[in-house]
């Protein structure tokens, strides 16, 4: 056990993929999770194995894009719980291709499902992770905000990029809370990723061929077991860098 144990969190996108690896590996230090997620069966599927490793967990199903069910996720987690530490903005939609074929309406809806709803829920959170001495918000990045061939990518890495400058930001603004806010870029083994190959197997493969340590990154104990490590007090003088859980693939620099 790390000195997690009786914090608290709330994971958005906590259905599947890396929101529920990151969701058992908390659970497995001993923190109780308010768990969010469009597809309720999901995200309670998420909490009864959560719940087997001894922790509380609470599903409730939530649109990232919707601010009223995000003050009303924090507003449970809060009175639920007691409180709030940790925040992990894992939720978003990926508007993906060429520029001239990604609708507004695709655009608009990565961009409210991530960096506006990171937004939101970090100001939300914020005056109760203050009120408890502190907490570590975790938001999202991708190296397809960096990548050496934009083609194809311009959309989503806009919106990953816009939430690296609210991070960065909050970071700078929150410090005085004693409130660590962070970006991870993980490459996980999540559905979306295998989506991807399926329909990308010769670019899948190029792609792997740039991971130094040649695979994508397991949802629990590779990413999930980071966020464990990055939210504890080992960590604790870490804040506003973007976290590259690649497999040394990407360069943030």
């Amino acid at each position: 056990m790390t000195d997690l144990k009786g914090k608290i969190a709330l994971i958005t996108g906590a259905g599947q993929g890396v929101g529920q690896g990151i969701a058992l590996a908390l659970a497995s230090e001993g923190v109780s999770l308010l768990l969010a997620g469009r597809t309720v069966e999901k995200v309670e599927q998420t909490a009864r194995l959560a719940a087997e490793r001894g922790v509380r967990a609470i599903a409730i199903g939530c649109n990232v894009k919707s601010a009223e069910d995000l003050a009303t996720a924090v507003e449970r987690a809060v009175g639920e719980f007691g409180g709030l530490d940790i925040l992990v903005n894992n939720a978003q939609e990926v508007p993906l291709g060429p520029l001239d074929k990604v609708t507004d309406d695709a655009f608009l809806a990565g961009f409210e499902s991530g960096p506006l709803a990171s937004f939101r829920l970090m100001k939300l959170a914020r005056p109760h992770m203050a009120a408890r001495g502190g907490g570590t918000i975790i938001n999202f990045a991708s190296s397809a905000g960096i990548r050496w061939d934009m083609a194809g990518y311009g959309a989503y890495g806009a919106v990953k990029q816009a939430t690296r400058a609210l991070t960065r930001a909050a970071a700078s603004e929150w410090g005085g809370d004693n409130i660590r806010v962070l970006t991870i870029a993980p490459h996980a083994e999540s559905p979306g990723l295998k989506g991807w190959i399926e329909k990308n197997p010769e670019e899948a493969a190029a792609f792997f061929r740039t991971i130094p340590l040649g695979r994508v990154g397991d949802l629990e104990q590779d990413i999930g077991r980071a966020i464990v490590a990055l939210c504890g007090q080992d960590l604790r003088y870490l804040t506003g860098a973007t976290i590259p859980l690649d497999g040394g693939q990407a360069n943030f620099d």
